[in-house]
């Protein structure tokens, strides 16, 4: 299966269980990997047949910085869903980071991957 990779897509939300992450604004890095057939695409070079990676990308980002989720896990989640609903997507690998969440680490995050269901 083909891929449309974002990288680092990053925006400023509130995310954490600790009191001040409740109200302070922090990094958050988004990376996504979308799997679909971009054959028909490719073919035509035309964006027909091929999710709209812009699209998808403004999606994640306003939303990563309106939900307000305590974990990562949860925000995770909820970026895949937005992802699988975008037509031609069949399957996608989230990974959500909080750089400089942990000392001594570069950032914390997860990676899930999720499947269409239907």
């Amino acid at each position: 299966m083909d891929k449309i990779i974002i990288k680092d897509l990053t925006g400023r939300g509130i995310i954490g269980i600790n009191e001040w992450e409740r109200t302070v604004r922090q990094e958050i890095v988004m990376n996504i990997t979308l799997f679909c057939d971009l054959s028909r695409a490719a073919k035509s070079d035309s964006l027909d047949g091929s999710p709209n990676y812009r699209t998808i990308a403004k999606a994640l980002l306003s939303h990563a910085e309106r939900s307000e989720r305590f974990t990562v896990e949860a925000l995770a989640e909820d970026l895949a869903a937005i992802c699988l609903c975008e037509e031609g997507v069949e399957k996608v690998i989230v990974r959500v980071e909080k750089p400089g969440a942990l000392r001594f680490s570069s950032s914390v995050g997860v990676e899930i991957e999720r499947e269409r269901t239907s």
